[in-house]
């Protein structure tokens, strides 16, 4: 029937010890078929989810033949979507742009919500979210260069943690050993601290910086260059918005 629901269902989990049989009862139960739940284990890290993307390109091929269906992207709960704003902003965006419909079991934010209809306020506030996120990163990013600089370091991750130690330490924790587990066989190459363990704080750091570059790199790469152009004499700009950002590409 034209205005029948036709549901895509995506169950996840993070940890190898968690199970998805509860998440995969609940979609069945809704009425969604297995055979239209598409589920995997996977750490949050991994940036690429194969079912994941999986679901969401069936979504859209449900749709493209099946116009004037109303398709819907269904998940047990919002952390299932993704790990941060900037994640739910583009799911919101794709969602927006092939005309699919998100529902949620459980959580604060349960319902269907479509964004062509009142269920854009959802996604309002992914954008909304999205962008406080990139300007608290773009602040913090800059206080650091001028703390790192004030010091006579330049760059933000503390100078103990190079790029192989953190690499080290986030193919370990990608196998299930935690910070204070790893911090024992790493050790500082150079500077004041050579041949010592660098701290757990220093470790913790330079993982949050990580985790910014990852998740708001052209963020990141401009507070640098609005660092850089600040020490020759200019004035920091104000943080763009994504739409004013995409204007000058």
């Amino acid at each position: 029937m034209p205005s029948a629901d036709i549901h895509i269902g995506y169950a996840h989990c993070s940890i190898l010890g968690q199970e998805l049989d509860s998440q995969l009862d609940a979609l069945a139960k809704h009425g969604i078929p297995r055979d239209k739940i598409l589920s995997e284990k996977i750490s949050t890290r991994v940036r690429v989810r194969p079912r994941f993307e999986e679901a969401l390109r069936t979504a859209r091929d449900v749709k493209g033949h099946a116009s004037r269906c109303r398709v819907v992207f269904t998940v047990y709960e919002m952390k299932r979507l993704g790990r941060d704003a900037a994640e739910f902003t583009a799911l919101a965006d794709h969602l927006t742009a092939h005309g699919l419909v998100l529902e949620m079991f459980v959580g604060p934010l349960l319902g269907i919500y479509d964004p062509t209809g009142p269920g854009k306020l959802l996604f309002a506030f992914f954008a909304a979210m999205a962008r406080t996120g990139r300007e608290n990163i773009r602040e913090s990013t800059l206080e650091g260069l001028d703390a790192a600089a004030r010091k006579g370091r330049h760059g933000d991750r503390p100078p103990v943690i190079t790029d192989d130690m953190l690499h080290t330490v986030l193919r370990r924790r990608a196998g299930g050993e935690s910070v204070e587990q790893i911090q024992p066989d790493l050790i500082v190459p150079t500077g004041k601290r050579k041949g010592q363990n660098p701290s757990v704080a220093s470790i913790y750091r330079a993982l949050a910086e990580h985790a910014k570059c990852e998740a708001y790199p052209k963020t990141v790469e401009q507070a640098h260059a609005d660092f850089a152009a600040f020490q020759f004499g200019g004035a920091l700009p104000e943080p763009r918005t994504r739409a004013e950002a995409a204007a000058t590409r």
